[in-house]
């Protein structure tokens, strides 16, 4: 299937001070992708108000997941969201959920993204989004239909608040370690959730720092790129994918996103061909 790529160049759900190097990334990427077949999601400047729910600029990602929800509606293709921060993640999930309420998501990331509202120390969206598409969260972003706890793999994790490790400790949730993720254990893991189809969120953080440097907060022992292509490729083998997303792009000067962009097209090149 021929994919439709959404562009969200959402700054407004990170805590980092080099917010807008998400924009540039986003931007670097579309720059690469072929421009009939991508859709820009127009975000808003303002930052926006948290509303009173404890999540910073809460009214900005409520209207910048509309805006996601109405532009995949019915589009052509399978649906590849290129980011932004993690937060675009939660109108591209809730819409592959709204197609099979049996959906699995693996969640390649170096931080779990488990937060509440209550738990976060620092009120980003980034570090609430898996959270609240499981159903916990700030209310006007809670997807109508969350995911299933039991049908999410987390992927090559390596950086946690004490808060989402006392939530993993009880949930159903299945961690793989970037020493335990290979291509028999992602096909193991979706294999026992029972899914009929998969969703691959792809924060490029889950990379090593030395396979690429342009993330906002980089944190060694990652995976390498040909795990995460294996990793991607096993998962495709077993499942139909549903949807896909990279988000996490923040380099520090276009000389830098031209260095990583490479990395990045491989792995666009393996959730599409």
């Amino acid at each position: 299937m021929a994919a439709t790529f959404f562009v969200v160049p959402q700054w407004q759900g990170s805590d980092s001070s080099r917010a807008m190097r998400l924009v540039d990334g986003a931007e670097a990427i579309r720059g690469d992708l072929p421009a009939a077949a991508t859709v820009t999601v127009e975000v808003p400047s303002e930052a926006g108000s948290d509303e009173g729910s404890g999540v910073q600029r809460l009214s900005a990602l409520r209207a910048i997941r509309d805006a996601q929800l109405a532009a995949m509606h019915g589009a052509a293709g399978l649906p590849i969201t290129i980011g932004g921060d993690c937060g675009v993640a939660l109108g591209a999930i809730e819409s592959a959920a709204r197609e099979d309420e049996r959906l699995a998501v693996v969640w390649f990331d170096a931080h779990p993204d488990l937060n509440t509202p209550d738990s976060s120390r620092h009120g980003a969206f980034t570090g609430m989004t898996l959270r609240t598409l499981l159903g916990d969260g700030a209310s006007a972003l809670v997807p109508a239909v969350p995911i299933s706890a039991d049908r999410v793999i987390l992927a090559g994790a390596r950086s946690f608040d004490d808060a989402e490790s006392d939530y993993l400790a009880s949930a159903p949730i299945v961690g793989l370690t970037p020493e335990d993720l290979d291509a028999e254990s992602i096909t193991e893991a979706l294999r026992r959730s029972g899914a009929t189809s998969v969703y691959l969120h792809i924060d490029v953080d889950v990379l090593d720092p030395a396979e690429l440097a342009g993330v906002g907060d980089p944190i060694p022992f990652g995976l390498s790129l040909p795990q995460l292509l294996e990793a991607i490729t096993a998962a495709r083998s077993l499942l139909p994918l549903a949807g896909a997303g990279i988000s996490g792009f923040a380099p520090s000067s276009p000389e830098a996103a031209a260095d990583d962009l490479g990395a990045i097209l491989r792995i666009v090149g393996a959730l599409t061909r």
